[in-house]
């Protein structure tokens, strides 16, 4: 495929990466919070805590940046770090009440939020953008992968 093709793609994608970011950050950093720690306490949300491996995986932190974010959330008094009862090595990290109460308030408000950006697209067009971007999220993860 010769790149006249796909680069087109490629820069939409950056820009709506772009665009998506500085709408969400800016309301995010509205609730006192930055996008990285709102990341771990909407992740962490509804659930009995992760390890580091799984915050990891389930985040949009690398796993260099989520040591840092985590110590500041504790700093903050929003999550704590338990010793795993599965593996004594590893520890879970966990909302304090504190940080559920922060979930709380900034989850539904951040999906209001998203939900006010989105409310133009038709059920049909968030389908379709939906599958778009989910193949093209497992196209870039196989070829990771493979490279």
């Amino acid at each position: 495929m010769e790149a006249k093709e796909f680069l087109p793609v490629v820069r939409e994608l950056a820009r709506c990466y772009q665009a998506f970011e500085c709408y969400s950050s800016r309301h995010v950093r509205s609730l006192g919070l930055t996008p990285s720690q709102f990341d771990i306490i909407a992740t962490l949300g509804n659930t009995e805590g992760m390890t580091f491996k799984q915050l990891g995986e389930m985040t949009l932190i690398t796993k260099g940046t989520l040591t840092g974010v985590v110590d500041r959330l504790v700093a903050r008094q929003l999550v704590k770090r338990v010793a795993s009862p599965m593996d004594g090595r590893s520890q879970i990290v966990q909302l304090t009440d504190d940080g559920v109460a922060m979930f709380e308030r900034t989850f539904p408000a951040a999906i209001n939020h998203l939900g006010k950006a989105l409310d133009g697209m038709t059920s049909t067009e968030l389908d379709k953008t939906h599958t778009v971007l989910r193949n093209l999220t497992r196209i870039f993860k196989r070829e990771t992968k493979a490279g």
